[in-house]
């Protein structure tokens, strides 16, 4: 289990460094990145949220950490993190469901090339996290 969870904490660490480099400006993976319909971008991220995205999935990390590496039986913020473990569980599996258009499992435009990565690399990344921070939430009880 500890290699899974140290995995998953440098996956949302690298992921969350990668929106800093794209908030700086770096253009490796972004096309793939950002959902398109015909051709189209259908979001335009500017800098500061990139830049709050990447802060949110380190904060995620650390909460990953805090679950499995800290003692949590006789801390005030117990429940406290236990609880994020779970709305983190339920965000990731969402994201992995998606919104029946363009993210997730059941989406409808499929012939992108964000598509193409959402598909084989996103959506399973996120359920696996859905699955992760439950384990997690659930091992800290």
């Amino acid at each position: 289990m500890i290699v899974i969870i140290t995995l998953a904490i440098l996956a949302l660490c690298l992921i969350g460094l990668l929106h800093f480099y794209w908030a700086l400006g770096g253009k490796f993976a972004a096309v793939q990145a950002i959902p398109t319909k015909n051709g189209e971008p259908l979001i335009n991220p500017g800098k500061i949220a990139t830049v709050i995205v990447g802060l949110v999935l380190i904060g995620f990390a650390f909460v990953a950490y805090i679950l499995y590496f800290y003692d949590l039986s006789s801390s005030p913020y117990r429940e406290y993190c236990i609880t994020s473990g779970w709305i983190l569980s339920g965000i990731f599996t969402l994201r992995g469901i998606g919104e029946f258009n363009t993210v997730g499992l059941f989406k409808k435009i499929k012939s992108s090339e964000f598509a193409y990565y959402d598909t084989r690399f996103y959506t399973p990344f996120a359920l696996s996290m859905g699955v992760i921070f439950a384990l997690l939430a659930y091992r800290a009880t």
